[in-house]
């Protein structure tokens, strides 16, 4: 099959890479679209040692399922963390934060950058008839921009900021918005201006930034320079939500934190539920963010694209399922 293939922090597109087999209770998956997000691009840049075929963000189509055949011909998403079962996480009902868990794309486990994947079945989400590739493709994402508010109460009277307006950032605006709170959203560039604009989301800029006003502040750059700003922005007894991933260290003065008593929350992966309903019930659309569709052999030039700076979504299309407007 054809997969974009990552080794020693080098991409290339094959075409001799085996169809992988899925085990009994797993499929075998053809993608339909594939998404392309920052923590790929940071892939590139030594972010994890990974070696293979990157990607998470997709729907595809099952083709086998040795354990239920049911499942074949149903459009699916796919969780991207996949657990053990056994472990002691695993059974307190986090199998996101498995001990042993393999990540889609991103660590054991070869990704979506191709023209098959296996997942396991309890990893699946069958995709509402009525919900095309081109928003179905953004169901990972949204669901982590809607673990905001798995894992925080935001009410309509809190004051609430959003430092990065980037492909997570304007994603979190759309599931906040939703929540009635006052929302900013700090953005660098004009086409992220105008789509939040578009949303009547107020946006500011970092000169408007250093007053501690904030109840919660998302950090959504892929930048450790956004910490410092959520740091400077957040009130005390504030919480800061971590989205970044991103190689190296922050040097945080945690004397600082403790003084002003902030929260901060880690925030990765979330529920794909909530967002298949988000996406099914038109409460928000994704598709504006979308720049470019690049067809599989040119993906290499599609992460050299998405890697400028402003540019948001980029589709990888490894099949002739989605044909962009």
């Amino acid at each position: 099959m054809q997969s974009l293939w990552f080794e020693n922090q080098k991409l290339e597109f094959r075409v001799d890479v085996p169809i992988p087999i899925p085990v009994e209770d797993g499929a075998l998956i053809r993608v339909r679209l594939a998404g392309l997000c920052s923590t790929d691009l940071e892939l590139l840049h030594g972010y994890y040692p990974f070696s293979g075929i990157p990607g998470h963000e997709f729907v595809g189509e099952v083709v086998s399922s040795p354990k239920d055949p049911s499942w074949v011909g149903k459009r699916v998403v796919g969780e991207i963390n996949i657990a053990c079962g056994g472990c002691e996480t695993c059974r307190s009902g986090l199998p996101r934060h498995c001990e042993r868990r393999k990540t889609l794309g991103i660590h054991e486990w070869n990704g979506v950058f191709s023209e098959y994947l296996v997942l396991p079945l309890t990893n699946l989400h069958t995709v509402p008839d009525h919900i095309p590739d081109d928003l179905a493709v953004f169901t990972e994402p949204l669901a982590a921009a809607y673990e905001i508010l798995e894992q925080t109460q935001i009410n309509p009277e809190d004051r609430v900021l959003i430092i990065g307006a980037g492909r997570l950032g304007q994603l979190a605006a759309q599931v906040l918005q939703g929540t009635g709170c006052n929302l900013e959203v700090v953005a660098r560039h004009p086409k992220q201006r105008e789509l939040l604009d578009h949303r009547n989301v107020h946006t500011i800029t970092e000169q408007n930034l250093g007053d501690k006003k904030y109840d919660v502040v998302i950090e959504a750059t892929g930048s450790s320079e956004g910490f410092l700003w959520a740091r400077k922005s957040v009130r005390p007894r504030g919480k800061i939500i971590l989205k970044s991933t991103y190689k190296g260290n922050v040097q945080v003065n945690f004397s600082g934190i403790v003084v002003d008593e902030v929260s901060l929350i880690g925030s990765r992966c979330g529920p794909f539920e909530p967002a298949l309903r988000l996406l099914a019930e038109n409460r928000v659309d994704p598709r504006p963010l979308i720049e470019r569709v690049y067809p599989l052999e040119q993906g290499t030039h599609a992460f050299e694209y998405a890697g400028r700076p402003g540019v948001l979504k980029v589709l990888i299309q490894p099949a002739d399922f989605y044909l962009p407007k």
